[in-house]
């Protein structure tokens, strides 16, 4: 009886552990693909640039920066004072400074398609970004249902095991009040 028992308890805990190594499998499985998406999704995104695409980055980075505003007003200064305090016939640019505006336009004809170019590369990179966003969200809203729906199916495996325990348990104990009865 005792040895019965005891083929029942280890069949039990054999069952047990059976069913953790299979949600144990499942999760490391799950974390393995989503690795893999995520290192493909870094491969595309690691794209090399052409020469023209590198300057118009470190153009548009520069162009929108505190240090080229600073470093601009700091040379606008510096050109209208000196511009300003130079005797008549040495000024380079006279007041209404026409050199000056147009070194400005310039400079701005030339700054502004550059920083497009830049801005337009940029939102091409978080367009694909959001499609991968997109297609992780939805594999992980897939392998959560999938999760789900195997952890409903161990649930079920474990109510069916520990209802055929009870069962194997009732029947013992009838056949103990047999015994003690007898």
């Amino acid at each position: 009886m005792k040895n019965s028992n005891n083929n029942t308890f280890n069949d039990l805990l054999h069952a047990e552990s059976a069913h953790l190594k299979k949600l144990n499998n499942i999760v490391l499985e799950a974390v393995k693909e989503e690795g893999l998406i995520m290192e493909k999704i870094n491969k595309q995104s690691e794209q090399h640039l052409s020469y023209g695409q590198k300057i118009s980055d470190k153009v548009a980075h520069f162009g929108g920066s505190w240090k080229f505003i600073i470093i601009f007003c700091l040379i606008l200064g510096a050109w209208i004072a000196v511009n300003s305090l130079l005797p008549g016939n040495k000024k380079f640019d006279p007041f209404p400074f026409i050199l000056m505006n147009l070194i400005l336009s310039c400079i701005a004809a030339l700054q502004a398609p550059v920083i497009m170019m830049s801005q337009n590369r940029q939102q091409e990179i978080d367009r694909k970004q959001s499609v991968n966003d997109y297609m992780i969200n939805l594999k992980s809203e897939i392998e959560i249902r999938t999760l789900h729906q195997k952890m409903d199916l161990l649930m079920q495996e474990q109510l069916k095991k520990l209802i055929e325990t009870q069962a194997e348990q009732i029947k013992l104990l009838h056949q103990l009040v047999l015994t003690k009865k007898g």
